[in-house]
């Protein structure tokens, strides 16, 4: 195999693919990324063997075809120090050279046959969609995911697809993220359940692995599995065993509930500027609305108070509500500064709603008041 890259496109897809390399793991061979050429292209491959994934190296000339193993920490770090723009990957005999313009690095050879295959994408069936709507779909969910939680569900994002639509949920227990959007079900998919429950780590990756090039998501799931695949990515991932809470038990009516308008700058401002002074481990910030005002408070016994006040449109009488300001925070951080949203309230002792125009929502429990 001899190939010629681009350093930075190739360090690009190459940490998109090492993060799915384990840091530690009984099979050496599962330390490395991959690299297989063809005649007319170059796959970066890597898995933990819960999940895989397949990535295609931009702006590369192929010499000549073949495969190598890349070691994670030393490939890595020649790729993230060398100063050359352009860099040749060799093998030869048992050696693994790479070479550039003011560098040289030659390293043992690894069989690349003993790396477990990767599968690719090939259902017939699946679910479409635009690649900046699936983005968002993690972006907006993914955070309100617990890994920590012996209730395993609770650690994965659960998709999902009937007719045209797609539903994302993530909750940790103590709140709740939802998102919809549209896209094209292929030869008949449909996926509906509460067991289509997708890994953070793989919603992470492929996330992170979509490009502004990419137009499109194609979602295949299966009973125990799914695949994903973009213009040049294809990622495996074993779903989270069992079943979803019933999310739509969760999710509040706005019937009865006052309805408050509010852009996200100034809000999320306000709730950064009260939680300096906030309890670090209860992150209890009050909330008041009321009067053409929300004020936003937090007081710690050794630390200090805070007000914060903010006009806003409602002008009813004042409704009083305490949040974890991580979580009021959360949702802030994935939507644009100037986006409207809208908090549906009605007492201390019950789950606030924000929601926006796009089919997003967001369930947070209230805490008692000290």
């Amino acid at each position: 195999m001899k190939i010629v890259c681009k350093r930075d496109k190739f360090l690009g897809a190459f940490q998109i693919a090492s993060a799915l390399v384990p840091t530690r793991s009984p099979k050496d061979v599962l330390m490395n990324v991959k690299v297989e050429a063809d005649e007319d292209r170059v796959i970066l491959m890597a898995t933990d063997q819960e999940a895989g994934v397949r990535l295609e190296v931009e702006d590369v000339e192929i010499q000549s075809p073949g495969k190598a193993l890349l070691s994670v920490g030393r490939v890595g770090n020649i790729l993230r120090e060398t100063s050359d723009e352009q860099l040749t990957i060799e093998t030869t005999g048992n050696s693994l050279d790479i070479s550039g313009q003011n560098s040289e690095f030659h390293l043992p050879l690894t069989n690349a046959d003993e790396f477990p295959s990767v599968a690719k994408f090939n259902e017939d069936s699946y679910f479409e969609l635009p690649s900046g709507l699936f983005r968002e779909l993690v972006r907006r969910t993914v955070f309100a995911t617990d890994n920590e939680s012996t209730r395993y569900q609770l650690g994965g994002v659960l998709f999902e697809i009937e007719g045209d639509t797609i539903v994302a949920v993530a909750t940790d227990g103590r709140r709740l993220a939802c998102m919809k959007g549209k896209g094209t079900p292929i030869n008949g998919y449909k996926n509906s359940g509460m067991s289509t429950i997708v890994p953070t780590k793989t919603l992470q990756l492929i996330e992170r692995s979509i490009t502004d090039k990419d137009e499109l998501v194609q979602i295949a799931a299966r009973s125990n599995d799914i695949l994903l695949r973009t213009n040049r990515c294809t990622i495996y991932s074993r779903l989270i065993e069992g079943r979803y809470p019933n999310w739509r038990m969760v999710m509040p009516s706005t019937e009865g509930r006052t309805r408050i308008e509010g852009i996200v700058g100034p809000f999320f401002s306000a709730i950064r500027q009260a939680s300096i002074v906030a309890d670090p481990e209860s992150r209890g910030v009050e909330f008041a609305f009321g009067n053409g005002t929300l004020v936003v408070a937090a007081k710690t016994a050794d630390v200090g108070q805070s007000r914060i006040e903010i006009p806003i449109a409602y002008t009813g009488e004042t409704i009083n509500i305490t949040m974890d300001y991580r979580f009021v925070s959360e949702f802030f951080k994935v939507l644009d500064m100037d986006k409207v949203f809208y908090l549906e309230v009605r007492s201390n002792t019950e789950p606030a709603l924000f929601h926006t125009d796009d089919e997003y929502s967001y369930v947070v429990m209230p805490m008692s008041r000290q």
